[in-house]
């Protein structure tokens, strides 16, 4: 099972982030656990400067943006 974080303080991109996440993971058919962590002090355990970030398996995957569906299928395998 992945393990998906998603970072961010809840914002509008916050949300996109967790929408392409888990669209990602269901398009490829694989068993997760998504969680959000919205509190800033987290984010530098992290090593995290900009939200929305995603981190797949304690590895920050991607930060300060919002990849594509496809992109983001392509960081969880």
């Amino acid at each position: 099972m992945k393990k998906i974080q998603i970072l961010g303080t809840g914002c509008a991109k916050c949300n996109k982030l967790t929408e392409t996440a888990a669209a990602a993971a269901q398009e490829l058919g694989i068993a997760y656990d998504l969680q959000k962590i919205t509190e800033i002090a987290r984010f530098a355990d992290f090593g995290v400067m900009f939200t929305p970030a995603m981190v797949v398996d304690g590895v920050v995957k991607v930060a300060g943006r919002v990849p594509s569906v496809e992109e983001a299928k392509d960081l969880l395998s």
